[in-house]
């Protein structure tokens, strides 16, 4: 569990944002391709899979955020634009995340990561 939060916090979790053009689409149909095969992984299991490797599970996480927000038709920019707001904003992903993981660490990853998506984006 502390691999998953160490790797929150040292990566840009919520960069992936959606807009309206033909290449857009194109890329996120890509990252949603690529989730495919990591969405079946529980909190324990991607750190199991992972190991000591921060980059795969950067990668896994940054793909499950990225699916979160295809499917919602979120823009991350319209609600994070400055250095600082998208620091807050993953801070408060991290802290959701192992919140949700620490509950239980057999809940599907890619449902504790929409979850997170969802209560951070929502807060208000």
């Amino acid at each position: 569990m502390k691999k998953i939060l160490t790797a929150l916090v040292a990566i840009p979790v919520m960069q992936f944002a959606l807009a309206g053009s033909a290449a857009a689409d194109k890329a996120a149909e890509l990252w949603v391709e690529q989730a495919e095969d990591v969405m079946h992984h529980s909190c324990t299991s991607v750190t199991e899979e992972s190991g000591d490797d921060p980059v795969q599970l950067d990668m896994i996480v940054q793909l499950m955020v990225a699916v979160s927000l295809y499917n919602r038709e979120l823009d991350i920019s319209e609600f994070a634009q400055s250095d600082e707001e998208k620091t807050e904003l993953r801070n408060k992903f991290a802290a959701s995340i192992e919140e949700q993981c620490s509950e239980d660490g057999e809940s599907l990853l890619a449902g504790v990561v929409d979850r997170a998506v969802v209560k951070v984006l929502t807060e208000e």
